[in-house]
């Protein structure tokens, strides 16, 4: 039976219906991952636009009250170490004990107007007095120009002038003028002596005035009057040339000029070429030991007005006593002088800076010995100094051989009596000193 046309029209339509049917259903399952993704990414958009919107209003709001500005938080104070809390607790209970009142908000109430007025004006003067303390205590902290005072002037030039240096070299220049040969001449011999004090306070204060950036970082040096400010560097180079001047001066003219010419010398090593030495070369050590012997010699020529064997042997002997002196006290100091910049033998050298203490120390028993072969004590010298001489010798081998604080300090202390005993037995054994005493009775 033949299908009719209405019937195949109606089959025609439904099987194209369902073919777009189909078709959409296909195309919609393959686009329909990335319609997802696109509208994902739209919201972000949005959202992040909405971000701005609250940024840019919060802004807004920021700019108009700037009371909503975000501030700093204050630094806390810090702790008081436990030192200092004896003596701050004293302070801070006055003062809460006279606070307590004011925190109780029904006292206010309860006052009469004229009472209350009162309690404001109390309480602001407390306030104001603590704040006075805290910013007193604040300034305590704080550098501060210090003062000087006349009173004190002459401790303060004292230590500026190294008095205790001054004393060992003006002794030293002593001995070298008594042990001259010839007659002892008071006036030359006083004139000498303040000459070379004065010579020497004038090149102790020139290296302090060079040395103050460096001194202030040792413990040793630290309190020294240029570095903590006590004196201006005006000051302290104006005392060094009302020093040096008259000092040379006598010297040169009081004395004699071979005299002066020493001590200008003598000036001028150490203030020219220790000073800075001390900060470049090792080499340091040995032209300090030659300014060292320098004032013996001095002293020798103020005497007789010429260098002979016995001005080198005094000489010699001050030369050979500071390495020993120097290096066990530079020993106990290397991380001070490590710290200052120094270039020690001490802190780069060690083993060197044993040896050559050791070296002078038998050094000091040789020219001990050779004292009366040039005429200057007679032979018991070598005699009774020998004991003093190998005791030092000895304490520099154990310095060498065991390097530490103890063994650097017995030498140490050791070369601080050594000295002038040794000085006093060669006095005592003067050449012609019997001689000189039976011509004068």
């Amino acid at each position: 039976m033949a299908a009719s046309p209405h019937a195949l029209s109606s089959r025609l339509l439904t099987g194209w219906a369902g073919g777009c049917v189909w078709y959409f259903e296909r195309r919609t399952i393959q686009e329909s991952p990335h319609k997802f993704m696109h509208l994902f990414r739209n919201a972000n958009k949005r959202w992040i636009t909405f971000q701005h919107f609250n940024f840019l209003k919060r802004m807004y709001v920021t700019q108009l009250n700037r009371s909503l500005n975000q501030q700093v938080k204050p630094k806390p104070e810090p702790l008081a170490s436990p030192f200092l809390e004896k003596t701050s607790s004293g302070r801070a209970k006055p003062e809460i004990r006279e606070m307590r009142p004011l925190s109780s908000p029904s006292v206010s109430l309860s006052r009469k107007p004229h009472e209350r007025e009162l309690m404001e004006l109390e309480s602001a003067s407390i306030i104001e007095g603590s704040a006075n303390v805290g910013k007193e205590t604040k300034d305590d902290k704080q550098w501060k120009e210090m003062k000087l005072c006349v009173d004190d002037l002459p401790g303060i030039l004292a230590r500026l002038s190294k008095i205790k240096l001054t004393a060992l070299v003006v002794s030293t220049t002593s001995a070298g003028f008594a042990l001259a040969p010839g007659p002892f001449d008071w006036p030359c011999f006083l004139l000498t002596s303040v000459g070379t004090g004065l010579a020497s306070c004038a090149a102790n204060s020139i290296n302090q005035f060079f040395e103050v950036p460096f001194d202030s970082n040792m413990n040793r040096t630290k309190n020294r009057p240029l570095v903590r400010g006590q004196i201006s560097p005006l000051l302290a180079v104006s005392f060094a040339t009302c020093c040096a001047v008259p000092g040379v001066a006598l010297l040169t003219w009081g004395v004699n000029p071979l005299t002066g010419a020493l001590g200008v010398f003598n000036i001028f090593l150490y203030t020219c070429c220790y000073t800075p030495l001390k900060r470049i070369s090792i080499a340091n050590t040995w032209v300090g030991a030659v300014v060292g012997a320098i004032p013996p010699v001095m002293g020798w020529t103020a005497a007789t007005g010429s260098l002979d064997a016995g001005a080198f042997l005094l000489g010699g002997i001050l030369y050979s006593w500071q390495f020993p002196h120097f290096n066990a006290l530079s020993w106990g100091l290397r991380e001070d002088y490590s710290r200052g910049g120094y270039c020690m033998m001490s802190v780069t050298h060690p083993a060197l800076c044993r040896r050559v203490a050791l070296r002078h120390c038998l050094a000091l028993v040789a020219l001990s010995a050779a004292a009366p072969v040039l005429d200057v004590t007679t032979w018991t010298f070598p005699v009774i100094s020998l004991p003093i001489n190998l005791y030092i010798s000895y304490l520099g081998f154990r310095f060498y051989v065991d390097a530490d604080r103890s063994s650097s300090r017995k030498l140490f202390f050791c070369s601080l009596w050594h000295l002038p005993l040794l000085l006093l037995l060669m006095l005592t054994c003067k050449r012609g000193c019997g001689t000189d005493g039976a011509a004068a009775s």
